[in-house]
């Protein structure tokens, strides 16, 4: 039996998918009302709404608000149709509404029939319509009266006026209450030619026919019509009060009871989240019920319930919960039921084939459709069931609805969508339709859907899918059926549904398209084609779910697939994943003495080391996939065998590699702002987010799994367990090689501890323990150990710290705790054997007590402080090393035989020496010509070295062995001391400030007495031990002095005379001169100051320059003596013009002929420079007169660059 034969309708008959508010012609209104189904839920419904409708009509009430609610698809507009047809009792095919569910017994209960009569029988105006159709640009949400203009127009073009201008319909509506309205319109038809109602809509181009037809009928005068034209192309105001008044009126004008009754479509997309709307909806709502009293009533629709769309808003909207007091809420059951009834009702003959289908499949179809998500999908019950459902698997249903509803959120274009279930019915019935050929068995696979889906969803989804078809890898032979390409439409619709995992075994049960298929067949096929769709990019793989990929998304996603990921961050992630999650432990406990000895191990992964700083023994290496030096099981016992390895090798599973990858893309990515240009790219990042997270929890069950089957290796030998736990296995592992790198652990067969510690530095522990019945020592190997290791540091010249010794001795091959090397130095402390020191200083328990030398054993702040070293002896020759030098260099000789005290006498001498020899540096600093300066710092560094030697045996032989360089350092000293702590010192001061003068002036001195001098007095400055000649430079610097003092003479007289002729020459030029009383003194003192410079000059070179200091200042003097004349002047031109100016007795212009003919002399500007300046050759060789010539001219061209217009230039010769 084929499938369309089933049916007790034909499934291919006409059925509007969608009937929209408005469309109501005859055709389709008589549809709707026969195949109507009145549901359970909907009997309720029906039953409420005419209960509380009936209260306005034979009363009054204020609660005339109908909220109707439900999801996307439960029918809520067609509802709301359907009871605009009752109210106005719609008449179709000579049948009212009322009549069609009393014929067909829709509804069952005879007193909601009676309230559905009285109601049909009530006159009214019923206004359906869809809100966000009906809103115009100046309605637009934005506009806090939004709710308010939308009531009003529809109102008006209910009435027949012009709704979409309310100036024209107030008009219209006055016109009409007045007896004019028709003569208007006749009146306009005759002067336009054309109907008022066809024309209107013109209105700000036909204002002059509108005057004119008012005057006409007279309305108004001419200047008025105009004057209301004008006006009428403003703003319209109206307020809430005002619209629910004209209401009312309209009302009571209609009389007999009339009601008007809003039906409002989507009301609750319109509002969406804008408080305003809410607002505005409330006080309509409410001007209505208490202008109108129950005869004016609003019923709305909205996917939300009133209380929860209140509540989100956050406002106070108590009064429109009490207005809308009504309130239906439809559910999926709805649906299904309607579906069921329409179009899927079965024949006799169908339900009988069906049902014996059912019991010969009945095992087959339970395990052919399974879906494993943990969310509930219904599936078929029983025989009935499959009958009454059938094509169609009962989850369909509810999944479907989900994808509208997510497709309408997130695919469709937006209005096109239609809710209710009138669009459910349209894809259950075009789906059914597709298979209606097909004999019995076939059932509706759901990628069916999407074809009765595809007009109403937008580009960037539907584009992929048409893509897909043109994909030659996908779709090789251009066939209008393509698996591959069904399995992607599948996967768009459940794209963003909650309601399923779209792994691989629920999307092949959504594949299911015969209860004969092959599930394990199918499942491949399905399979192969995910694959081939990843490859393309058209879907994404995350974990074991499949996503489809919009355009966006494609962009997004090739984008992400191209940032640059490195192996060393893919490894960084899988470390953290492993010692951060799987496998915490930090530490291996080792099982003897209760676990007293913990060991660290170094973290790495394919050779990259988790953390930085790693410093420990042993290492846990984990090996993945991407390994590149072998996982050969040879290469791996060998690499375990010769490190301190345990390995544990990872099978070649790279799943979790990939997850992480993709995961780490995705985190890159997320921090870039490339893609602000794509669509939704807020909603793809967050979903990328998510994606994100997912792949790092994949990628952690990944590689737990791999973990459980890994290989171990420690010691060179693959590690064998039964157990599948990783923490065990790596434990086990961990324990072998414990036992190989720390085998010296054993030397400790008595564990101590802080107590023991004391007791030993107290002397209280007899430091003997029974093994096997024997006194014998404890730890005795390890104190043998320890000391080894600190006399052989002492045997290189070092002493060993305690933090030396516990970083030894708690690695490899030991592991010992802190206690037990505590213990073990305490030890050897206590015996004799090593020698503490802290702070450069000796500790023994004669100068600190036992609790200080166990602070110093036991606190870390000590660790680095408290040294060690095996204690030696002087022997006598290095003693009488030590006293001879001490006896040179100090003049002392030490009382004790104690080589620490010897050592501490001599370090202090030995450091106020230093000291001495630091304050001598300062002076070679200052003055490096001091003799004696390598002996100082030779002095010095010998005495350094001595003074950090901090303990007595390196200090007695490294005396021993520098004996001859610190008795030579002894005689060379004295002569030093000696020059700093005498005479000698002033003696090369003053030598070397009367070298110093002659050195600036040798140039100007020819005098070969003081030469022969200064030669004298420098050798012996130069020499290295000068001491024993320095007594003979006082006599030559006398000698120097009185040659020099008479050569300077002679040489002052020319410069004290260059200065006399200099202030000769201003004096005179200022004889004369207005300004020579400020300026004399001036002059007086200046040259008077260089005569004394002249004077008192010791130094030649300055002496010599001195004469040019002069003739600057003459030179000078002579400009300042020009420059104030020339402002003398200017002064007294500026004075008599305003004494002409202030003249009160003459007249204006007799004061301008006074200035105009007082004479205004023009100063020259003076300019005195030297010849030197202007001629800087200082010779000139003159053999013929064109020499002469070429010198006159150069100075001539010279001369000339100087002069300037009203310039007088003085030359100084």
């Amino acid at each position: 039996m084929i499938v369309k034969n089933m049916f007790a309708k034909d499934i291919d008959r006409d059925i509007k998918g969608v009937i929209k508010v408005g469309q109501g012609d005859d055709e389709n209104v008589k549809q709707e009302l026969e195949e109507y189904v009145v549901t359970r839920e909907l009997q309720k419904h029906f039953a409420d709404f005419f209960s509380s409708y009936k209260k306005g009509i034979v009363g009054n009430t204020d609660k005339m608000g109908v909220w109707i609610s439900g999801f996307f698809g439960s029918g809520k507009s067609h509802f709301l149709k359907i009871l605009s047809y009752l109210l106005e009792n719609r008449v179709v095919d000579g049948k009212s509404a009322i009549d069609y569910f009393i014929d067909d017994r829709k509804i069952k209960d005879e007193m909601v029939l009676a309230d559905m009569k009285l109601a049909g029988n009530t006159s009214n105006d019923v206004i359906l319509f869809n809100i966000d159709s009906k809103s115009g640009m100046g309605d637009t949400q934005n506009n806090k009266e939004a709710i308010l203009s939308v009531f009003l127009k529809v109102f008006n073009q209910h009435l027949g006026y012009y709704g979409a201008n309310p100036f024209l319909a107030d008009l219209e509506r006055q016109l009409s209450d007045e007896g004019k309205y028709e003569s208007f319109k006749q009146a306009f038809a005759k002067i336009r030619g054309k109907e008022w109602v066809d024309s209107r809509h013109q209105f700000r181009f036909i204002q002059d026919h509108v005057c004119k037809a008012l005057v006409q009928i007279d309305y108004m005068s001419m200047e008025a019509a105009k004057n209301w034209c004008e006006s009428s192309t403003g703003v319209y105001n109206i307020d809430v009060a005002t619209f629910a008044n004209m209401v009312k009126e309209y009302i009571d004008k209609k009389g007999n009871n009339h009601h008007v009754v809003f039906l409002v479509d989507e009301i609750g997309q319109y509002i969406g989240e804008d408080s305003k709307l809410m607002l505005n909806l409330q006080t309509v709502t409410e001007d209505l019920g208490s202008a109108c009293g129950g005869k004016a009533w609003v019923a709305v629709t909205s996917q939300q319930d009133i209380d929860s769309i209140t509540k989100t808003k956050g406002n106070d909207f108590s009064k429109i919960q009490g207005r809308f007091d009504t309130r239906l809420s439809l559910s999926s059951a709805n649906v299904d039921e309607v579906i069921r009834k329409r179009i899927l009702e079965k024949s006799e003959t169908g339900r009988q084939t069906l049902g014996l289908l059912y019991d010969e499949k009945d095992t087959i179809i339970k395990n052919l459709i399974l879906f494993n998500d943990g969310i509930e999908k219904k599936l078929y019950s029983d025989r009935s069931n499959f009958a009454a459902i059938y094509p169609f698997v009962p989850y369909q249903f509810n999944l479907l609805a989900s994808v509208l509803t997510s497709i309408r959120t997130h695919g469709a274009s937006g209005k096109h969508l239609a809710e209710g279930e009138r669009s459910m019915l349209a894809l259950f019935k075009e789906s059914a339709m597709k298979i209606m050929e097909k004999s019995e068995g076939a059932i509706v696979p759901f990628n069916l859907f999407y074809d009765a889906l595809e007009q109403f969803l937008d580009h960037s989804h539907k584009g992929v899918i048409i893509r897909a078809f043109d994909n030659e890898y996908l779709n090789p032979e251009k066939s209008d059926e393509c698996f591959d390409v069904d399995v992607l439409k599948t996967l768009f619709m459940i794209k963003y549904v909650k309601e399923i995992v779209a792994n691989l075994e629920n999307i092949t049960s959504l594949m299911v398209s015969n209860i004969d298929d092959d599930r394990i067949a199918l499942k491949d096929k399905v399979e192969q084609a995910l694959k081939r769709l990843t490859r393309q990019t058209l879907i994404q793989k995350t974990g074991d779910i499949y996503v489809f990929l919009t355009d966006e998304e494609q962009e997004i996603n090739r984008e992400i697939e191209s940032q640059n990921v490195e192996i060393s961050e893919v490894i960084g992630k899988v470390s953290e994943l492993i010692f951060d999650g799987v496998y915490e432990n930090k530490n291996y406990r080792y099982p003897a003495f209760n676990g007293r000895y913990t060991f660290g191990f170094n973290q790495v992964v394919d050779d990259r080391p988790y953390k930085a700083n790693q410093n420990f023994d042993i290492t846990l290496k984990i090996l993945t996939p991407n390994y590149d030096s072998g996982m050969d099981e040879t290469i791996l016992r060998m690499m375990s065998g010769q490190n301190r390895y345990v390995i544990v090798a990872l099978p070649d599973d790279k799943a979790f590699i990939d997850e992480i990858r993709s995961a780490l893309k995705i985190e890159k990515y997320l921090r870039l702002n490339t893609s602000n240009v794509v669509t939704k790219y807020e909603q793809i990042k967050e979903a990328k987010r998510i994606e994100m997270r997912e792949r790092n929890s994949n990628a952690r069950i990944f590689l737990e799994e791999s973990l459980k089957s890994a290989d171990i290796y420690a010691n060179g030998d693959m590690i064998q367990s039964n157990s599948k736990d990783i923490s065990s296995r790596i434990n086990d592992a961990l324990g072998k090689l414990v036992n190989t790198v720390y085998h010296k652990i054993s030397y400790i067969n008595a564990p101590m501890n802080e107590s023991h510690v004391k007791a030993i530095l107290k002397g209280t522990n007899n430091s003997q323990i029974s093994l096997e019945g024997v006194e014998q020592l404890p730890n005795k190997l390890a104190l043998n150990d320890v000391l080894d290791f600190i006399s052989l540091n002492t045997q290189r010249h070092a002493k060993t710290s305690m933090k030396s010794i516990m970083e030894r001795f708690t690695k490899a091959p030991y592991g010992f705790v802190e206690d037990d090397v505590q213990w073990l130095v305490a030890k050897l402390f206590k015996d004799g054997d090593v020698a503490f020191f802290v702070n450069n200083e000796v500790v023994n328990l004669l100068t600190k007590s036992e609790d200080e030398i166990f602070r110093y054993l036991s606190r870390k702040e000590y660790l680095e402080k408290l040294l060690t070293e095996k204690r030696e002896k002087a022997n006598d020759k290095q003693k009488k090393a030590v006293r001879e030098v001490m006896k040179e260099l100090f003049n002392i000789t030490p009382v004790s035989d104690e080589d620490d005290s010897i050592l501490k006498s001599f370090q202090q001498y030995a450091e106020n020496l230093k000291n001495h020899l630091e304050k001598l540096e300062i002076h070679y600093k200052n003055e490096p010509s001091y003799p004696g300066k390598n002996i100082v710092k030779d002095g010095k560094s010998l005495l350094i070295n001595l003074l950090e030697i901090k303990y007595s045996a390196e200090f007695f032989k490294t005396v021993d062995e520098k004996l001859d360089d610190l008795l030579d350092f002894a005689e060379d000293y004295e002569p030093v001391k000696g020059f700093f702590n005498g005479e000698q010192i002033e003696i090369w001061n003053r030598s070397l400030r009367l070298m110093n003068i002659y050195d600036d002036s040798k140039t100007f001195i020819v005098n070969s007495d003081i030469e022969t001098t200064v030669n004298e007095i420098n050798s012996i400055m130069k020499k290295t031990s000068p001491y024993s000649d320095i007594r003979r430079i006082p006599e030559l610097l006398d000698r120097y002095m009185d040659l020099y003092n008479a050569m300077l003479d002679e040489m002052e007289k020319p410069v004290s005379a260059a200065i006399k002729d200099a202030r000769t020459r201003v004096i005179n030029e200022l004889e004369d001169k207005e300004c020579k009383e400020k300026l004399e003194k001036v002059i007086n003192q200046r040259f008077a100051e260089i005569q004394e410079k002249a004077e008192t000059c010791n130094n030649v070179a300055v002496l010599q320059n001195i004469k040019v200091e002069a003739d600057a200042l003459k030179v000078r003097m002579l400009n300042e003596i020009n420059a104030e004349e020339a402002r003398i002047v200017a002064s007294k031109q500026t004075q008599t013009s305003q004494e002409v100016g202030s003249n009160h007795g003459t007249a204006p212009n007799q004061v301008k002929e006074q200035k105009e003919s007082f004479p205004k002399v023009k100063m020259k500007q003076q300019r005195t420079v030297s010849i030197k300046s202007i001629n800087s050759e200082t010779t000139w060789r003159i053999e013929t007169e064109a020499d002469v010539e070429r010198y006159i001219e150069a100075l001539k061209a010279k001369l000339k660059q100087q002069i300037k217009d009203d310039m007088i230039l003085n030359i100084e010769f």
